[in-house]
């Protein structure tokens, strides 16, 4: 019991401080900003956007170069921790400082190979966020790994908020104004420019306020050390790339390979926006992320350790799939966050839910190849889903649009799962309750079937019965669980 309370105890809390760095951030983007972007830009123009930030989403991956986590590896013996951090500052600021000028100096020609030839200033915009987003990653996570939650998730905190303020600013306050002086700041011919010139702003502000973390850094370099380093992180490369690319390739392909039974940027602008409906998802996933991963690697001592993983999986698949059910049962209400014209594709929502669930329990089950210095084996299972990835929607997209795209997320990641699971298991076993979790979410499944066979077009009747069939589910879950949620709670 003890064991039990405590070791969620900490978790848990360095959860729930996480989520006012990435729940709260996220939350405001996706209460503020995707309504705002939706209902101010054409589909083709948040098309334009979401594609964008695709590629950025790329490049982070491959400048970061996976250091974060071998900032994490390496740190667990604390008298090693400064050295790690010179190393992966080092590593990550000659990265970020190589690209910029690349960026800067090729940027017609970078314009020019993605077509947008005619807006050379996006280029520049997102070199200098990538810039200062890389070189904030490893003081990030320092403070991630020396619990110091509050202070990672304050900066978070500004950053959306500095973000969300200038676009009001621009689209708002500025693009109709009647004084000159305030409609100076808008010039019509950059349009959706600006919020790429807010969130250049919000990270040039995000730096300076972690810039003070830099005090401690040495250029003490060893070679040996680095080298070391880079050998642990290389397959962390490949993982995040073929990451990146099972997370954005939907919407870079549905551009280039739809059926033409909408416009291509059109295509991408009606996926990016229907995905955005899965935030609370993708924002649980992350801000457990941001605690567990320095949480797993301190826990991998502990003679407990393998029970404690799997007693995490089941509780984050039972959130998981609460969150699935919230989202789809009430989606008469969460469909409201996007523009009317985009939600023609809202029957992809509980595609997408799953899909981040299986991702999810992915980043779960990776702990067997990271605490065992085995991550090219990680590489490996990456590299099939970006093949999955690929290989689908090249099919998909040309003949069922976004619904391929949807299609094609879902079954990498649970490929990867399968994968992970059979291959961790011979490596280093730990007794998940497959049984148990697998019964849950076919259960969650067969719950929205059933409420999806009420079809009430009277709005408190629908929600009324969605709530029933909520309700049932939660109950279920409790007369399962009730042994150990008591333990939770026995504090």
């Amino acid at each position: 019991m003890g064991f039990f309370s405590n070791f969620f105890k900490g978790l848990a809390g360095q959860t729930m401080i996480y989520g006012l760095g990435t729940i709260v951030p996220r939350l405001m983007n996706y209460l503020l900003l995707t309504p705002f972007y939706t209902r101010i830009f054409t589909k083709a123009q948040y098309g334009t956007v979401s594609e964008l930030y695709a590629y950025s989403s790329l490049l982070l991956v491959l400048l970061i170069h996976g250091m974060e986590t071998t900032y994490f590896r390496y740190s667990v013996d604390k008298k090693e921790e400064p050295n790690t951090f010179n190393h992966a500052v080092f590593s990550t600021s000659v990265f970020a400082t190589a690209f910029l000028l690349i960026a800067l100096i090729f940027k017609q020609d970078i314009a020019e190979l993605i077509r947008y030839e005619q807006n050379v200033n996006y280029i520049v915009c997102f070199a200098f966020i990538i810039f200062f987003d890389v070189i904030t990653s490893i003081p990030f996570a320092r403070m991630r790994n020396q619990n110091r939650a509050l202070k990672f998730s304050i900066i978070k905190l500004i950053n959306v908020s500095v973000n969300i303020l200038l676009n009001i600013f621009f689209f708002v306050v500025c693009r109709d104004s009647e004084n000159e002086l305030l409609a100076s700041f808008y010039n019509p011919d950059i349009n959706i420019g600006y919020a790429f010139i807010s969130n250049m702003v919000a990270s040039t502000v995000t730096f300076l306020l972690v810039l003070p973390e830099y005090r401690s850094f040495r250029f003490n370099i060893s070679l040996r050390k680095y080298l070391t380093m880079l050998n642990y992180t290389w397959p962390l490369i490949v993982i995040g790339i073929a990451g990146v690319i099972n997370e954005v390739s939907d919407k870079i392909f549905l551009k280039y390979l739809s059926d033409g039974s909408l416009v291509a940027e059109e295509q991408v602008g009606i996926y990016a926006a229907n995905y955005k409906i899965a935030v609370l998802m993708t924002i649980f996933i992350q801000m457990f992320n941001y605690a567990a991963e320095p949480f797993f690697f301190k826990k991998s001592l502990a003679k407990d350790a393998k029970e404690s993983y799997s007693v995490v999986m089941d509780y984050f698949v039972i959130f998981c799939l609460l969150i699935f059910l919230m989202v789809t049962m009430y989606i008469d209400i969460f469909k409201y966050f996007i523009g009317s014209e985009f939600h023609e594709g809202l029957d992809i929502v509980p595609v997408v839910l799953l899909a981040n669930m299986f991702l999810g329990i992915y980043y779960n089950l990776s702990v067997w190849y990271k605490i065992n210095n085995k991550t090219y084996c990680g590489a490996v299972i990456s590299v099939i889903g970006m093949i999955i990835t690929l290989v689908m929607n090249v099919l998909l997209i040309p003949r069922i649009g976004y619904w391929g795209a949807a299609w094609a997320t879902i079954a990498c990641y649970f490929a990867m799962v399968v994968v992970s699971y059979i291959w961790g298991h011979k490596v280093y076993p730990v007794h998940y309750s497959v049984g148990k979790i697998l019964c849950y979410i076919a259960l969650a499944i067969l719950i929205l079937c059933g409420r999806n066979c009420f079809s009430l077009s009277n709005t408190v009747a629908s929600l009324s019965v969605s709530t029933l069939f909520m309700l049932s589910y939660i109950c279920i879950l409790y007369y399962f669980e009730r042994k150990n949620i008591k333990k939770l709670l026995c504090v």
